[in-house]
């Protein structure tokens, strides 16, 4: 069974972490693409795409996320299979016509999150799961004609719409990430002890039921490519014709 060839639109400002979390948790031929120094792919010649999450808001009016956004437009338009987190299920959202808006709060550390609706995407995970977030920005307004999969009291936390999906939670995260995230914002001395402290083996083992969506949106992007093939579409000659433990 060959690889997929998965697109990683990397947003995260070359934190290493990103690159080792993704890589560890996508079964794919991965190319990684650095967007915020304004790297897109040359051409659409890939099964799927992965967005990473950013410490950057998809609303600032900033040269590479205009680029990132015009690349994945064209992408989505071309039938690719898409998968965001965080930053990346924000930008999705603003793509196909959703809104995207700071929450007034900062939501971080392992949290409670529900589904709302079934979704292959969340095959395998229970209905009321665990994961960690990080985000002061939420979709407010889910792209037109999209479904809602999870949220919490903070935030919607996925959607589907076609072949793209977006989640806001970070399935990918492991403790090495999400200390040297906490360390590196600003907050008080009472809420950092509190978060750091969440961040035990326990909690990361009981996050890692999260991590099957990368297993299922992998799964989605192959049935996709099947379905391709079986009827006929060329994927790459389609891209310039039209245009859980550590």
């Amino acid at each position: 069974m060959s690889q997929l060839r998965i697109a990683v639109l990397n947003a995260a400002h070359q934190d290493q972490n990103t690159t080792r979390n993704f890589r560890r948790e996508l079964d794919a031929s991965l190319s990684e693409f650095d967007v915020t120094d304004g790297e897109t792919p040359d051409s659409f010649a890939f099964d799927g795409a992965v967005v990473t999450g950013s410490r950057s808001s998809v609303y600032w009016d900033e040269p590479w996320i205009e680029s990132t956004k015009s690349w994945v437009r064209d992408a989505i338009d071309r039938g690719m299979p898409f998968l965001g987190i965080c930053w990346g299920h924000q930008l999705l959202a603003d793509v196909l016509g959703g809104t995207v808006e700071d929450m007034g709060a900062y939501e971080v550390g392992y949290s409670s999150i529900e589904q709302v609706s079934d979704s292959l995407l969340f095959d395998g995970i229970s209905e009321e799961f665990t994961a960690f977030t990080s985000h002061s920005d939420e979709v407010t307004t889910l792209p037109p004609g999209s479904e809602p999969l999870a949220t919490n009291e903070y935030s919607n936390h996925g959607f589907h719409t076609g072949r793209v999906f977006g989640v806001q939670f970070h399935p990918e995260y492991d403790t090495k990430t999400a200390r040297e995230l906490v360390h590196r914002k600003e907050l008080s001395d009472e809420r950092l002890r509190s978060v750091l402290d969440e961040i035990t083996d326990e909690n990361y083992q009981q996050a890692c039921e999260a991590k099957l969506v990368f297993d299922n949106f992998v799964a989605f992007v192959r049935e996709v490519t099947a379905t391709d093939a079986d009827a006929g579409v060329d994927t790459a000659e389609l891209s310039t014709s039209i245009g859980c433990s550590d």
